[in-house]
């Protein structure tokens, strides 16, 4: 891990101060969290896979045009990324039915949704990161109306481009959630997308069986969440022969 100065951790990244101005280094942790940081594990080697595949999908992105905090990856856990102002909001974008949409709704998880929805959390561990509409996110003074409109229309071609991209590896993509912050550059602000894209951030079905290739696998005590993990970066083509294995299973504290 580095040994630069700590500026902040959180529930599976830690961020250090980088190696030059307006910079961070951003490690992943092996830690696994979910319900709010009720149930807590580790996952041997989750920390590897998730920088390699956000670094990935990172990249890919950028290459279409959507600004990203990436620089390059650094080593094994750690990745060299912009620094930004945090807007606080995450971003989740629906195309099939699952998880707490199916309670809300009192919809069977797999429906398929008549367009991709797209809802907004307030980023507040306290308050269990509550759901929020536009009104609240431009009444508080958390994004403008224009840094919203920028949100909305990046987080559509994020997901436009990434439904494509797991089609094309035989994996639905059911949901995910994303962040965005302020970079402040040659005078002047844009909005770009933040923190990282992995399974963690993910819900990942296979197209012909719907197993789950996420971090449900974690949520629900499935079994094989590394392994899960693993498929994923091996399907986009980036874990060698050689990759990271669990040899001694997940470990689960509740």
């Amino acid at each position: 891990m580095s040994r630069r100065r700590k500026i902040y951790e959180g529930k599976a990244k830690v961020l250090f101060e980088g190696p030059e101005p307006g910079t961070l280094v951003q490690y992943f942790k092996d830690d696994a969290t979910a319900f709010n940081n009720k149930k807590h594990g580790v996952i041997t080697g989750k920390g590897v896979l998730n920088n390699r595949i956000s670094e990935y999908l990172m990249m890919r992105l950028a290459e279409v045009g959507i600004p990203t905090h990436f620089v390059r990856r650094l080593n094994m856990r750690e990745q060299l990324i912009k620094e930004l102002e945090i807007i606080p909001i995450e971003v989740v974008i629906r195309n099939i039915a699952a998880g707490s949409f199916t309670k809300r709704f009192g919809m069977a998880e797999g429906t398929a949704l008549p367009r991709s929805i797209v809802e907004y959390y307030y980023k507040n561990d306290e308050l269990e990161d509550p759901m929020v509409s536009e009104e609240h996110v431009t009444a508080f003074g958390w994004a403008t109306p224009q840094e919203l409109d920028d949100i909305l229309s990046l987080s559509l071609r994020v997901n436009d481009f990434l439904t494509g991209l797991f089609l094309g590896v035989g994996v639905r993509l059911i949901d995910f959630k994303i962040e965005f912050g302020r970079l402040y550059q040659d005078d002047q602000v844009r909005v770009v997308l933040a923190d990282e894209i992995s399974p963690d951030s993910c819900r990942l079905w296979d197209l012909k069986t719907n197993d789950k290739l996420d971090k449900d696998r974690f949520r629900r005590d499935l079994g094989g969440v590394a392994e899960a993990y693993q498929e994923i970066a091996r399907r986009l083509g980036i874990l060698l022969d050689t990759g990271p294995t669990d040899p001694k299973g997940s470990t689960t504290l509740q």
